[in-house]
């Protein structure tokens, strides 16, 4: 198959705009929680794994903080160049298939006008480097089955295991390929000793973060009841996970992965290409099943996305006359109300305020009990506000025995004093003394997340403390934000 040259210049043009957008915004103040939680395990808690999350995005985020300390736009740009890159590598998927300079334009468009990767298109957080690890993948599978060259299928592999370091779901994905390749084909891949050869490869990069979480009784596995029940709460039900799954997608990508999952099933130029329509049938299936999050397919439609541009591509070239700039220029209008709107969800001031007025109530210790007090939090979303606050508000490392938190050390023993942010509950017992301090009362930016979140914040002073920090963290740790 003869195939275009890459449309650099116009698709540099769609990457270069979707990232001076993104990196512009990164200078607005914010406090997006994902994000503070990537650089609070990369200030204190680095390991080769957490709770759910690899190290790659904190380790990131640690070097971004120690070149450029609070400054949000260098925290961001990871982040950033993910996003133009995965819309450059969605363009060159459409390369490979046979896409035309129009068809590579169309794809690239599609990738920069989804509402979800507008939204968290500059915080830096493992869904966010996700969508372009996935089109690495997948340009590099599509690649081998239009050109046969082995030497990409180790290469798969390095990009299977780094991925597997920023999300575990890539293991899924892994596998949903190997099954959807076994039921339609091309079935030669699997007689290639490469292939096999990558599958140790990525095992081999992502093994010491399968190996943190072994050492730890695999806790990621007890996330997925969590984020179901979490699920409940916060959109009341799978039906209308999925149904906000798709809202988030925007008209042109979902457009255009429809025109390319049709291609897949209906056409025969696609043989080749048809193990894809299976694997995403599988992914979704699991997705729903499982109860994952709306924002789970995301990286998902990458692919589908080239071949739809593609497809219609070939519907244009048998005389066919539809005109995609309506949709275009609608998804665009979309997107960037979406990327507006990221101001409003990451607005720092209830952050700010919940910091300060710790910071307010820990200077207010006298000096010789500070060095006794404990800073705990709980949820774990007060102690990621905590954490990531400006130095200069002088808090001490936040502790907390939920999510993350509860894995990473308890405070230490000579520390027999607390100052608590939160809803005390089963902490409560534990203290002789529990005595309110301040109440914080500013709304956090989307509510309270279903309930999972309280309205009003208490500060607490706890005095008493009637057991050891290990033996309180083993009988407090859990994974879900309202108390049991």
């Amino acid at each position: 198959m003869e195939i275009s040259r890459p449309a650099w210049a116009p698709v540099s043009v769609v990457a270069g705009v979707v990232a001076t957008a993104h990196l512009a915004l990164a200078a607005v103040p914010r406090r997006w929680f994902d994000e503070d939680l990537m650089l609070t395990i990369g200030r204190h808690h680095l390991d080769w794994g957490a709770v759910d999350q690899p190290p790659l995005t904190p380790l990131l985020a640690r070097f971004a903080d120690a070149v450029a300390p609070g400054n949000q736009v260098v925290l961001a740009f990871p982040a950033v160049l993910a996003t133009a890159a995965a819309i450059v590598l969605v363009a060159l998927m459409a390369r490979e298939l046979g896409g035309d300079r129009r068809a590579q334009v169309l794809a690239a468009s599609g990738q920069a006008t989804c509402v979800a990767a507008a939204q968290f298109g500059h915080w830096l957080t493992p869904y966010t480097l996700e969508p372009a690890l996935w089109a690495g993948l997948f340009w590099l599978l599509l690649r081998w089955i239009r050109v046969r060259d082995d030497r990409l299928l180790p290469v798969f592999g390095a990009v299977a295991g780094i991925a597997a370091q920023t999300r575990f779901q890539v293991l899924a994905l892994g596998i949903v390929l190997l099954g959807a390749v076994v039921l339609v084909g091309p079935r030669a891949l699997l007689r290639r000793p490469l292939l096999w050869a990558g599958v140790v490869l990525a095992l081999l990069i992502a093994a010491p973060t399968l190996g943190w979480q072994a050492a730890h009784g695999w806790p990621q596995a007890g996330m997925a009841q969590v984020v179901a029940g979490e699920n409940e709460l916060i959109y009341g039900g799978r039906t209308l996970v999925v149904l906000h799954g798709v809202a988030v997608t925007g008209p042109l990508t979902l457009g255009l992965a429809v025109c390319g999952l049709v291609a897949l099933c209906r056409e025969a130029r696609w043989r080749e290409h048809r193990f894809l329509a299976v694997a995403f049938a599988l992914l979704v299936a699991a997705v729903v099943l499982g109860s994952g999050r709306h924002y789970y397919l995301i990286p998902l439609w990458s692919p589908y996305v080239a071949i739809g541009a593609v497809a219609l591509q070939h519907r244009r070239e048998a005389g066919a006359r539809r005109r995609a700039w309506p949709v275009v220029a609608f998804s665009a209008v979309l997107a960037t109300g979406a990327l507006v709107f990221t101001s409003v969800m990451a607005s720092p001031r209830f952050a700010d305020e919940l910091a300060t007025a710790t910071a307010r109530a820990y200077a207010d210790l006298p000096a010789e009990q500070r060095a006794r007090t404990a800073l705990v939090a709980t949820p774990y979303v007060y102690a990621t506000y905590l954490d990531a606050a400006p130095p200069e508000l002088g808090l001490p490392p936040a502790a907390s025995t939920n999510r993350a938190y509860g894995w990473f050390p308890p405070p230490p023993e000579h520390q027999d004093r607390v100052l608590f942010v939160g809803d005390l509950g089963r902490l409560r017992p534990w203290f002789a003394e529990a005595r309110p301090v301040a109440v914080v009362e500013a709304p956090t930016p989307l509510g309270t997340y279903g309930g999972l979140v309280p309205e009003r914040t208490t500060i607490w002073q706890l005095t008493g403390r009637t057991a050891a920090w290990p033996v309180i963290w083993e009988d407090l740790r859990d994974l879900t934000l309202t108390p049991r």
